[in-house]
């Protein structure tokens, strides 16, 4: 079962030095990389090292999450990636390029057959999709609710979709989202809560900028984001930083968590001359999970 998470780092399955780093980086999940970060004349070895990974990692007490980014379904790659990793059990596949909710029940079609051949619990691996890497997947974002009981959240990207469209660039001048790029980032969070999943938000480029990560990663808490990718093992603690918690937002969630445990079946409660109803509730879980991951210990 996937844990609630903070950080998301990305590393290539085909860098053993790169894959070390990341799964030592304090990631709560690390993606195994197939695709992008991977060279055409690489899939192979990256299978090969990602099975390895899951095989060797997996059940290592501290270890990270791990999750596999295959490649799209249009690829003609996907069915190979599948076959190598599915074995070596991971927690979620991140599917990239994914254009509307029926590019994950295709891919939840697959996982079924998988996990099936491989002896593993019918939905037991869950889903996070790549939602805005194309022009096309914008309008595709309202068919997330309910497309499948594996979806575990949503996340938004940048490059593919600029390409896409043919954007010269993403930011302002300032370093804000360009209008085209702060509209996917916006519909990204809305698509995530009518499917009831976490927002998780993109990567920031430039890792050497920590004070504009931290930035970037605040404003991403406050307007709703549960988390963000990475893309450097040095961005991981900036990141588990800002989204873990603070003891009054603690403080919080505890009490609203042990006054629906004393009234299981009341709509709402009130504490401190405020009401809560049971979204607050969820959220209030959320946090409590949140909390729990930044009190684990760091991987050996």
């Amino acid at each position: 079962m996937v844990q609630d998470f903070r950080s998301l780092l990305f590393a290539p399955a085909d860098a053993p030095l790169r894959l070390t780093r990341a799964l030592n980086s304090g990631a709560d999940i690390v993606l195994l990389d197939l695709e992008d970060m991977v060279a055409v004349g690489n899939k192979a070895q990256a299978r090969a090292s990602a099975a390895a990974i899951l095989r060797e990692i997996r059940e290592r007490d501290g270890a990270p999450q791990l999750f596999v980014r295959v490649n799209s379904l249009d690829s003609g790659l996907i069915d190979a990636d599948l076959d190598a990793i599915m074995p070596g059990r991971p927690q979620g596949i991140v599917l990239p390029k994914s254009r509307s909710g029926m590019d994950v029940q295709h891919l939840a079609a697959k996982l079924a057959v998988q996990e099936a051949e491989n002896d593993l619990r019918d939905g037991s691996t869950c889903i996070l999709p790549l939602v805005t890497e194309s022009g096309a997947a914008i309008f595709g974002l309202s068919t997330y609710a309910r497309a499948s009981h594996r979806l575990v959240a949503l996340a938004w990207g940048v490059d593919d979709l600029a390409a896409d469209i043919g954007a010269e660039d993403s930011r302002n001048d300032d370093g804000s989202w360009s209008d085209p790029f702060a509209m996917a980032r916006q519909l990204t969070l809305f698509a995530a809560a009518a499917a009831g999943v976490p927002a998780i938000d993109t990567v920031f480029r430039d890792f050497g900028d920590l004070a504009g990560l931290r930035l970037e990663a605040q404003q991403a808490r406050a307007d709703g984001f549960a988390a963000k990718l990475a893309i450097h093992p040095g961005q991981v603690g900036t990141i588990n930083h800002v989204f873990t918690p603070t003891g009054e937002a603690l403080a919080r969630a505890q009490a609203i968590v042990a006054a629906f445990s004393q009234q299981a079946d009341a709509p709402f409660i009130r504490i401190d001359g405020q009401m809560f109803d049971r979204r607050q509730l969820a959220r209030a879980r959320r946090v409590l999970g949140r909390a729990a991951r930044a009190n684990q210990p760091p991987p050996a």
